[in-house]
């Protein structure tokens, strides 16, 4: 039993890390002409590979998405899991270099999403949440999968919620 349910919990993960990297390549790639500024600003690439990076990172982030949530395991999962550790150590540098006014460009790119150690938490707890699916797992009935899709969802609105909660607290009109 305990088995059944760490697979419907990895493959909950999947699902809404999916989601989450699904909805922000996407967005990234809406606003692609803000992106090389944000990566610019965590002064962490050199200049030459500023631009490559703008122009792969929406293009890996929709595609992780997509094989994350077609359940292509475990490289889907292990790249899934070393993205958002790169993201976690980028913003932990700047953070321990007093940098946080930075945008860490994980969300809309009309709103403001600074940098702090809660974006780092919730980066290392996504990763750590990809880790159940990497383990042997027996096939997933029709109610373990649809239970893995609820809860695939439920993470990447309350991801989503958070983050624009921490945006709009973090906008001029709420500042205080």
């Amino acid at each position: 039993m305990a088995v059944l349910a760490l697979a419907v919990a990895g493959r909950a993960a999947a699902i809404g890390v999916g989601l989450i990297f699904l909805i922000a390549g996407i967005d990234q790639w809406r606003h692609r002409i803000l992106l090389p500024g944000v990566i610019a600003n965590y002064r962490l690439l050199p200049r030459t590979m500023i631009a490559p990076a703008a122009t792969l990172l929406p293009a890996l982030e929709i595609l992780l998405g997509g094989a994350l949530i077609a359940g292509l395991a475990p490289l889907s999962l292990v790249a899934a899991i070393a993205l958002l550790l790169v993201f976690a150590g980028a913003m932990a540098i700047n953070i321990r270099r007093g940098r946080t006014h930075i945008d860490c460009g994980c969300g809309h790119g009309a709103l403001r999403h600074p940098i702090g150690w809660p974006p780092v938490i919730r980066n290392l707890a996504l990763a750590a949440l990809l880790l159940p699916g990497l383990l042997p797992a027996p096939a997933l009935s029709a109610m373990d999968s649809a239970s893995a899709l609820g809860a695939g969802l439920a993470i990447a609105l309350l991801v989503h919620l958070f983050q624009s909660l921490g945006a709009l607290a973090a906008s001029p009109v709420h500042r205080r």
